[in-house]
């Protein structure tokens, strides 16, 4: 095997499988690709790792019956348990004693970012539909509460006004605060969608003097601008608010770091091609990253940012990124999260198009 030495340092998975498919040789690409270790893959049939592995045992086959050059697909491979393995697969015959053919496995990074996108548009459309039919719910009944509690209040006899009144008050305290929770729920269906010619960098500017006005010590806002990308169309103060409300949520997790003085929170703008949002394409998109410090999200939780009224800080409201996610949506594009110790970045994706 020492002529395959060389291939135990490729980036893809490569395998090599014999006449019957079983695999005679795995790089550690391919291991850690397919989530095993070449002991207990050795000697295994390919296509028999996944659930519709005939498709792949197929193009091996065609391969070594009428030996072409090479074959090219991609593919989805089931897996029992685990998401589907999403790969541009490259099948070659090899002139190798007791080997057939030559399997190369490319994750499709591509369609795994569609992929999530995808589930992160639908689940923000469903959340939309249930917290907007659940305000509505509450809101009606509130109004009732509140009401009755005032009345009571009226009615109260003097001798037990100063004793009693404390406890209509709450009623109507809490009846407020639950009135302005509902308020902040419905928000991005109310406000009007005013579209304009908008530089990415101001609003990012906005953004900043807001944070540092508010945190001057303990914080460096860092700035690494393209700034040679177009404006883009769409409504200033929605853009405003939703960086914003990212930015706030960084900053928070930032509280450690910001009592020793060595907090960072960084905008950073770049541009993609040929992106697909929202089952669009684009020719051009833009990727605005901003990125601090803090220890990271738990992985737990990555996935549940964006639902309402789930928040990983303390006193946290868990609407501030539930709006964000929505007010870029109505823009065609989409916020993503990757976080780990040391590092958390949030992804606002926008489509460059002009009114």
């Amino acid at each position: 095997m020492e002529r395959l030495t060389g291939l135990d340092l490729l980036a893809s998975a490569v395998m090599i499988l014999d006449m019957s498919g079983r695999i005679i040789y795995v790089n550690p690409a391919a291991e850690d690709l397919l989530e095993c270790s070449s002991r207990v893959l050795l000697s295994q049939k390919l296509a028999q790792l996944f659930l519709n592995g005939e498709v792949l045992d197929e193009i091996c086959r065609q391969v070594g019956v009428h030996d072409p050059s090479e074959k090219r697909q991609e593919l989805a491979l089931d897996r029992i348990g685990r998401p589907p393995l999403h790969v541009y697969c490259i099948v070659k015959a090899v002139d190798f004693p007791g080997a057939a053919v030559l399997v190369e496995l490319r994750e499709n990074v591509q369609q795994l970012r569609q992929d999530r996108e995808n589930r992160l548009m639908d689940q923000n459309q469903a959340t939309k539909e249930l917290i907007r039919n659940l305000a509505h719910e509450i809101k009606n009944p509130l109004g009732g509460i509140k009401g009755a509690a005032q009345l009571l209040e009226m009615e109260l006899p003097g001798r037990n006004m100063k004793d009693l009144r404390e406890y209509t008050q709450v009623i109507v305290r809490e009846s407020e605060r639950l009135q302005k929770l509902v308020d902040r729920l419905l928000i991005p269906n109310r406000r009007p969608h005013i579209v304009d010619d908008i530089n990415i960098h101001e609003v990012c500017e906005r953004v900043r003097s807001v944070i540092l006005a508010e945190y001057p010590e303990g914080l460096t806002v860092r700035r690494d601008y393209d700034l040679s990308l177009p404006g883009i169309t769409g409504d200033r103060e929605q853009l405003i608010q939703a960086v914003l409300n990212i930015a706030k949520n960084a900053v928070h997790a930032l509280a450690e770091r910001i009592e020793r003085g060595d907090a960072e929170l960084v905008f950073k703008t770049r541009v993609s091609r040929q992106v697909t949002l929202a089952k669009v394409r684009y020719r051009l998109a833009l990727n605005l990253h901003i990125i601090d410090n803090g220890p990271g999200i738990p992985a737990e939780m990555v996935e549940k940012i964006f639902f309402p009224l789930v928040s990983g800080t303390k006193g946290g409201s868990g609407l501030g990124l539930t709006l964000a996610q929505t007010l870029v949506q109505r823009h065609g594009g989409i916020v993503e999260c990757e976080s780990r110790p040391g590092r958390t970045e949030f992804l606002i994706r926008l489509p460059m198009v002009r009114a």
